[in-house]
């Protein structure tokens, strides 16, 4: 069960604190309070965790201080979508809004190789007008004797070159709890200059103790990778890990399922499952095309393979996608098979723009078919 609160009331008032009390006092329930950042203001709700199918839903919404009451119709709890459920969903970060309606483009390098190539990157998105990057520090690998990350050396630089150019936002793989505390201290050294989106890649999809660890803190957003080798349901519901622990400021990104029947492509494009994701859950949808495909090919109408899926996942109403480029790609550290050139990120930006509109003259035209 959800109360939603009433707007006015602070995370000071003595009515919540009154609220909190009388709730606690509930046989088998326990309250816990979220803080949900909007566009304009931070409303406050309740989850009521454990056996609620006998509290009366009206007199809880009779108690002072309650908005409405929803109940629970899905196991992802906070993220899902629920019967009469008007709540909105994503939320706003450096000054850019995350949501299901909104498109991102995050361009940049799988990992973070030299000074010279973060620069010539970020100047490159600038050009576009893109102002979110990815950039990766921390790699795990599957080969232990594989490059795995410049680390927490790199930050200060990586973001200094951030704020040189107007990049506001960076998404960046963690592994590790200490992840957090490097970041901080990075960006508290060279004053702030951009956020950081927490990436959890697919092998730590169910590292429940990292997921744990994200979701007690509320700076950070987090990108959370469907994990390769489980279900979809496993992966949202690793997802609701993070907002159990209080950070409901959740991307979800398919980045491909891993199996040969993709062949010859990296994974199996899973990009249909875009609206799937977006009607069972209030999570904006990434796609990462580059983990999907996987290589750099193009096919007899002379579009790239790896254009061809971000179209896919785009024209299905994808929300931000995840892109590896780099200055050198035959000389990158990670990936740089799959890896576009900056040459071509003036026609990548374009081509997504094309499926953008698509995307919303389709929509536009089944509104009007369903009006009518």
């Amino acid at each position: 069960m959800i109360l939603i609160l009433d707007p006015q009331i602070s995370s000071d008032d003595e009515r919540l604190d009154y609220l909190m009390k009388h709730l606690g006092q509930l046989p088998g329930v326990r309250a816990q309070l979220h803080q949900v950042t909007g566009s304009q203001q931070t409303l406050s709700e309740i989850y009521l965790i454990g056996d609620t199918h006998a509290l009366d839903q009206q007199e809880i919404a009779a108690l002072e201080g309650v908005d409405r009451v929803l109940r629970v119709s899905s196991d992802y709890r906070i993220l899902g979508r629920h019967k009469d459920d008007q709540r909105g969903n994503g939320f706003e970060y450096q000054g850019i809004r995350f949501d299901q309606q909104s498109l991102h483009i995050f361009a940049g390098l799988c990992a973070v190789d030299t000074p010279e190539h973060v620069d010539q990157m970020m100047a490159a998105l600038a050009a576009q007008g893109l102002q979110c990057t990815r950039m990766g520090a921390y790699k795990p690998r599957t080969n232990p004797y594989s490059f795995q990350g410049h680390g927490a050396s790199c930050l200060p630089w990586v973001f200094e070159a951030a704020g040189r150019h107007g990049i506001k936002v960076i998404a960046m793989e963690v592994t590790h709890e200490n992840h957090l505390k490097e970041i901080e201290q990075a960006l508290e050294a060279t004053g702030n200059p951009c956020g950081v989106i927490m990436q959890v890649g697919t092998r730590n999809t169910q590292n429940f103790e990292l997921l744990k660890a994200l979701g007690r803190q509320q700076r950070f957003p987090v990108l959370l990778k469907r994990g390769f080798g489980i279900t979809l349901e496993e992966s949202i519901n690793a997802a609701e890990y993070l907002a159990s622990e209080g950070n409901d400021q959740v991307i979800f990104c398919l980045r491909g399922v891993k199996t040969n029947l993709g062949d010859p492509h990296r994974n199996l494009v899973d990009f249909a499952h875009v609206p799937v994701v977006k009607s069972q859950t209030r999570m904006p949808v990434c796609i990462d095309p580059s983990h999907s495909v996987g290589r750099r090919q193009t096919s007899e109408d002379g579009i790239l393979d790896l254009l061809h899926a971000t179209a896919q996942g785009v024209i299905a109403g994808a929300n931000m996608v995840l892109v590896d480029f780099h200055p050198e790609p035959s000389t990158a550290l990670v990936d740089g098979a799959q890896a576009l050139t900056l040459e071509e990120l003036p026609l990548f930006v374009e081509d997504v723009r094309i499926a953008r509109r698509a995307y919303e003259e389709r929509v536009a035209l089944h509104q009007t078919a369903s009006q009518s």
